[in-house]
């Protein structure tokens, strides 16, 4: 297993995954990513369940629309992942959370629509117009 670690601002939740399952990298522009980490996108990754968990404390859960959770640290705010309904068995994981983000290399946008006219992306990745399975928010 190739594990790597990833944790939250304060350290408190830490977690650890087996690399191998991870199924997609990506950006988010949608509204709801936006609001929930106060910045114009997000960027994620998405681990099979069953091939990662958390290492010391476990996060906060907040259902922030129907079918949806985001958690995330109770003692300094830390966006720490996403869960919704109609991504089964994975677990999105913010890519800001890793403890070493230098070799991560998103594969596309998506909610590509819902982007914000001032942030200017120069990359040739792919850009998906909304959300599709198996992708983020």
């Amino acid at each position: 297993m190739a594990e790597t670690t990833g944790r939250c601002l304060c350290g408190d939740i830490r977690y650890s995954f087996d690399a191998a399952h991870v199924l997609w990298r990506g950006h988010c522009h949608c509204e709801s990513c936006r609001r929930a980490t106060a910045s114009p996108m997000t960027t994620f990754f998405g681990v099979t369940d069953g091939h990662w968990n958390w290492l010391e404390a476990e996060p906060v859960s907040y259902t922030s629309s129907e079918g949806v959770v985001r958690q995330f640290c109770g003692r300094c705010g830390t966006q720490l992942t996403y869960r919704a309904e109609r991504f089964p068995d994975e677990t999105h994981f913010y890519a800001a959370t890793l403890d070493d983000p230098s070799e991560f290399q998103p594969e596309f946008h998506t909610n590509w629509q819902e982007r914000l006219a001032w942030l200017h992306v120069d990359d040739d990745l792919l850009r998906f117009p909304a959300a599709s399975a198996g992708k983020i928010a």
